[in-house]
């Protein structure tokens, strides 16, 4: 079937606990994109995921995961955990996408590059923050959207210590709670940060709720890379920022 490939292969390195990414990315997938996921590890599957799990998840070696997937010759590669660079800051995560870039020979998009990304592209500068992860976490990605260029005005947090699992358990209504949370007057839009997190089937309803725009991990990489690969087709159902031809 010709709508399944052919058009562009997107190879994806995704936390071996991580459940929701794929599916995720089989909703937004246009017609002709193929998806191809690597699964890495570098922390442990039954600790919380702290800002300690997660910086060992953004430092562990990817030559294995990366030597597998480069064998389908991936047009974009993307590095599919937002909180393992978060916990390092701006740098790091650039200085991360560039690495696997000269690896995999590769255009390459990570998931806290393209919030940074999305939000540009929608010329927002103060946002409400939401994620499932430890208040520790919370602060480093605030300063880390602090460091490029994005004030945070209020920000959504579970209030509670959830595992891998648990993250990726959390149900649409659940997200759309927090997200909820994580509103302000004077926020112009809402992240739902996560790779893990289900955001991607709360985003339109977010969105008609608050009259502004949401962004999640998942769409946000869909975003930047569908752009990468110069695919323009505007993409109903998951917020206005895959609606956009232009990126």
């Amino acid at each position: 079937m010709t709508d399944t490939r052919g058009r562009a292969r997107i190879g994806v390195l995704v936390p071996f606990t991580n459940s929701n990414l794929e599916p995720d990315f089989a909703m937004m997938r246009p017609a002709g994109v193929s998806i191809h996921v690597a699964r890495m590890g570098g922390y442990d599957e039954d600790a919380v995921p702290d800002e300690h799990q997660m910086h060992d998840l953004g430092a562990a070696d990817l030559d294995d995961p990366l030597h597998l997937l480069s064998g389908i010759k991936p047009d974009v590669v993307v590095y599919g955990c937002t909180s393992a660079t978060l916990t390092h800051g701006p740098a790091f995560d650039r200085a991360l996408a560039g690495r696997i870039a000269a690896s995999s020979g590769a255009k390459t998009v990570t998931a806290a590059g393209a919030l940074v990304h999305a939000l540009k592209a929608l010329g927002v500068t103060r946002i409400g923050f939401a994620s499932p992860y430890v208040a520790e976490i919370n602060d480093m990605a605030i300063r880390f959207l602090a460091d490029t260029g994005f004030d945070t005005v209020a920000r959504g947090e579970v209030g509670a210590a959830l595992g891998n699992h648990e993250q990726g358990a959390l149900d649409p209504d659940a997200v759309m709670e927090l997200g909820m949370r994580a509103d302000h007057p004077q926020a112009e839009a809402i992240v739902l940060s996560c790779t893990e997190m289900r955001s991607l089937e709360t985003l339109q309803r977010l969105e008609d709720s608050l009259g502004k725009p949401v962004i999640s991990s998942n769409q946000a990489m869909m975003f930047e890379t569908l752009g990468a690969l110069g695919i323009g087709d505007p993409i109903s159902g998951f917020g206005q920022l895959l609606e956009r031809v232009t990126r």
